[in-house]
C-alpha cells in the first residue's frame, strides 16, 4: 500500500524514539492507552510508522513550554514518520489535519515543525494543480523567461480611489510594468467597490493593450466567502482579467480550490499569517511543506519574501522557499516565486546570484512608488538593476551607467 512521508524537526525532554512514537500513535490508529478494537491487524494497516530518526543538538532549556522533567536536557531530532494512503485516501483537508492536527499540542514535545512531506505517484491522478503555473502566468503577462517579472503593489494600501488608481495603473503601464496587485487589505472598500475598480482599472489596461500589445497583469483581490469570491472571479474575467489575488491562509484549502477550479485566471496566492505559522524556528510548517498544500489546491503564484526583506525571514529561507517553488511536484513543473517585502533593485544583484534564475515576480512597493523621479523612474531602475545582475554586472557597476537605477541606490541603498 502507498504511503505518505512526513519529516519533522522536533524537540523533546523525552528519549526521542518514545517521543517519535507517541507523534505516529496520536496522528492515526492510537491514543493515549490501549482501547479495544486496536488489534495487531489494525495497527499494521492503519498505524504510522517512524522511519527515521536523525539525531540534532541538545539544549538545557526548553524551546516552547511543555513538560518539564527534573534533570532532562532537551533533545532536537529530525524525525521521519510515514502513513498508509487508506488512513485519508485523497482528502487534502484530511492529510493537513493529519500532518498538522493534534501533534503540535503533545506534552512530550517542547517543539515541533513540519518540514516537508511526499506523496505517491497516484495522487497526480486526482489533483490538476496550477493550471498556469509559472510559464503560464509569465506567458499571460508577456513576459519571456529571458527576465523576472516586474511588479508593484497599490500604495496606500487602502483609502485611493478607483479614478485614481486607475491613472496610476496608466502611468505604471507606460513605464513598462508587467504586475500590479491589490494590497491585501483591500478588497472591497467605502470608496473603492470591487467591481467599480475593475471596471476602471481594467478599461486602462485593455486600452495600453489594443495599442501596444502587451496586456498588464493586474491581480485583484477577490478575498472573501465562496459566493463572494466567485461573483468578483467572474467580475474579473468578464472584464478581460488575467489574474485574482487570494490571501491563501485566511480563505483555507478548500475555498482557494474551489476558485482555482475555475481555471480561467492565474491565482496569486498572498500568504499573510505566514509569520504566525511560521516564525518560530519550532513550532508551526516550513515553507516546502506549505507550498506543496498550495499547489495541490492550484495555486500559481507563491510569496516568498525577498532577500533583505522588511520582515525577519532569513535570506536563506528565502532562498529555500524560491527553489521550492521551482521543484516540480506532482503534475506541475513549478509555481511562479513572488519576491517581494522591502525590495528595490539592490536586492536584485544577490538575488540572481544566489538563485541563479529570472523566473520570479519582482515586486517592489515602496522601491518603485517612492522612486525620486516618480513610479515611471522606479520601474526603469528595477528593469536596469536586473538586467545588470543577469549580465554580471556589480550594483556600483549598474549604478554608473544608469540615471534611475543610481537615484534608487542614493535614496534606498541604506535600508539593504
Amino acid at each position: 500500500m502507498e504511503r505518505i512521508i512526513a519529516t519533522y524537526i522536533i524537540e523533546t525532554p523525552y528519549d526521542i524514539e518514545q517521543a517519535a512514537a507517541v507523534l505516529a500513535g496520536e496522528q492515526s490508529s492510537g491514543t493515549f492507552v490501549s482501547v479495544p478494537g486496536e488489534t495487531n491487524e489494525l495497527k499494521t494497516r492503519f498505524a504510522a510508522r517512524v522511519e527515521h530518526i536523525e539525531p540534532l543538538e541538545t539544549y538545557n532549556s526548553p524551546s516552547l513550554p511543555g513538560e518539564i522533567l527534573n534533570g532532562q536536557t532537551y533533545k532536537q531530532a529530525k524525525i521521519t514518520v510515514s502513513w498508509s494512503i487508506e488512513n485519508f485516501q485523497y482528502n487534502i483537508p484530511g492529510l493537513v489535519s493529519t500532518l498538522q492536527g493534534n501533534l503540535y499540542e503533545l506534552r512530550q514535545f517542547t517543539g515541533l515543525k513540519l518540514d516537508d512531506f511526499i506523496l505517491p505517484d497516484s495522487f497526480k491522478a486526482h489533483f490538476k494543480g496550477p493550471r498556469f503555473g509559472m510559464s503560464g502566468t509569465k506567458a499571460l503577462a508577456n513576459v519571456g523567461q529571458e527576465r523576472p517579472m516586474i511588479g508593484t503593489i497599490i500604495k496606500p494600501s487602502v483609502g485611493l480611489t478607483p479614478e485614481y488608481t486607475a491613472n496610476l495603473v496608466k502611468t505604471l503601464a507606460e513605464s513598462g510594468i508587467d504586475f500590479i496587485k491589490d494590497d491585501e487589505l483591500l478588497m472591497s472598500s467605502g470608496n473603492s467597490p470591487f467591481k467599480t475598480r475593475v471596471t476602471q482599472i481594467m478599461r486602462v489596461i485593455n486600452n495600453f493593450a489594443d495599442k501596444t500589445g502587451k496586456k498588464i497583469m493586474y491581480a485583484f483581490n477577490i478575498t472573501g466567502d465562496i459566493e463572494t469570491m466567485k461573483t468578483n472571479y467572474e467580475t474579473i474575467v468578464n472584464a478581460g482579467g488575467t489574474c485574482a489575488m487570494v490571501s491563501i491562509n485566511s480563505v483555507g484549502w478548500a475555498g482557494v480550490k474551489h476558485i482555482c477550479d475555475f481555471g480561467a485566471l492565474s491565482i496569486h496566492g498572498h500568504r499573510n499569517g505566514w509569520g504566525m505559522l511560521n516564525r518560530h524556528p519550532l513550532l508551526g510548517i516550513n515553507f516546502p511543506a506549505y507550498n506543496k498544500i498550495w499547489r495541490l489546491a492550484g495555486v500559481d503564484q507563491m510569496h516568498v519574501n525577498g532577500i533583505k526583506n522588511k520582515f525577519w525571514e532569513s535570506d536563506d529561507a528565502v532562498v529555500r522557499s524560491i527553489k521550492s517553488c521551482h521543484t516540480p511536484f506532482l503534475n506541475n513543473e513549478a509555481v511562479l516565486p513572488v519576491v517581494s517585502s522591502g525590495q528595490w533593485g539592490g536586492q536584485a544583484f544577490e538575488t540572481y546570484q544566489r538563485t541563479k534564475t529570472t523566473n520570479l515576480l519582482y515586486m517592489a512597493g515602496g522601491g518603485i512608488m517612492a522612486h525620486p523621479s516618480g513610479p515611471s523612474g522606479g520601474v526603469r531602475a528595477i528593469t536596469q538593476a536586473w538586467q545588470g545582475a543577469v549580465a554580471g554586472q556589480t550594483l556600483e557597476e549598474t549604478a554608473k551607467s544608469n540615471k534611475e537605477f543610481n537615484e534608487s541606490v542614493l535614496k534606498f541603498g541604506n535600508k539593504s
